[in-house]
């Protein structure tokens, strides 16, 4: 009595064995192929973007280690600027060779708590908030990350990033050194950058020679440098002039300007 063999396996009907079974292994196979592939490639993006980030973060960690000590060589807007003029009236100079006038008047005009605040300043948000958006709540310190690290011009990701890296450099910079690098790269005029350049461009003096009513006036048209004149302005921008130099007095008087001023 013979005996049925049993079919081999995977070569009954259906089985992978079968041209049928076969063509659906196949279609399996690159199936996961495909699949693994496309998660393989996400997983190895994400890898990427995550590096890219830990090193953007490093990288500026580190530059602001540096500029701690040593002076910003250039910033990305005075750079653009000197491609489209062809070159930029700018020098360095320490902020013992500017007149303290000159710095108070500055803190005066932009960011009156520069000295009690950790680099934003919540009253000053808190009040344009309430009159709907009107105005700058900018501090001195976000328009120092502004001007050394990003770019010009209105944009929702570069005021994110600007509210990220702020407090780093508060953190890691002093009050005295925030002040310092923003009166050397603000603008004063088209092509006209920090304050030592804007004293001669102006006045044809020396920073450490300014007045108060120079200071106030060059402090009053820091909103809006290329239209406005420190030796000739208008009947508003000497009202604000004239309100910057009384408050420039005031915080010398209260106390505001204690955390930039060496005294002997």
């Amino acid at each position: 009595m013979s005996r049925a063999r049993a079919p081999k396996p995977g070569t009954g009907k259906g089985g992978t064995g079968t041209p049928a079974g076969r063509r659906r292994s196949e279609g399996s196979g690159r199936e996961r192929v495909r699949r693994g592939g496309s998660g393989g490639a996400i997983r190895r993006l994400r890898r990427w973007f995550w590096r890219a980030l830990g090193a953007a973060v490093a990288a500026f960690g580190l530059v602001v280690l540096l500029f701690a000590a040593v002076d910003p060589p250039t910033t990305p807007y005075m750079f653009a600027e000197g491609r489209r003029l062809g070159g930029v009236a700018q020098e360095w100079v320490p902020l013992e060779r500017i007149a303290p006038v000159m710095a108070r008047s500055v803190v005066a005009a932009e960011d009156a708590n520069f000295c009690t605040h950790w680099g934003f300043d919540l009253g000053a948000i808190r009040a344009t908030l309430d009159s709907g958006g009107a105005g700058g709540a900018s501090t001195i310190s976000q328009q120092v990350v502004k001007n050394v690290f990003l770019w010009q011009g209105r944009s929702w990701l570069r005021k994110v990033i600007e509210a990220g890296l702020t407090p780093v450099i508060e953190a890691v910079w002093s009050k005295r050194r925030i002040l310092e690098i923003y009166l050397n790269v603000a603008e004063f005029g088209e092509g006209v950058f920090g304050v030592e350049a804007a004293a001669r461009h102006w006045f044809g003096i020396a920073a450490a020679d300014l007045n108060a009513t120079q200071a106030a006036r060059l402090a009053a048209i820091l909103p809006d440098p290329k239209h406005r004149s420190p030796t000739d302005p208008t009947a508003a921008g000497r009202r604000r002039a004239a309100r910057i130099a009384d408050g420039a007095a005031t915080i010398a008087a209260d106390g505001r300007a204690a955390c930039f001023e060496q005294h002997s």
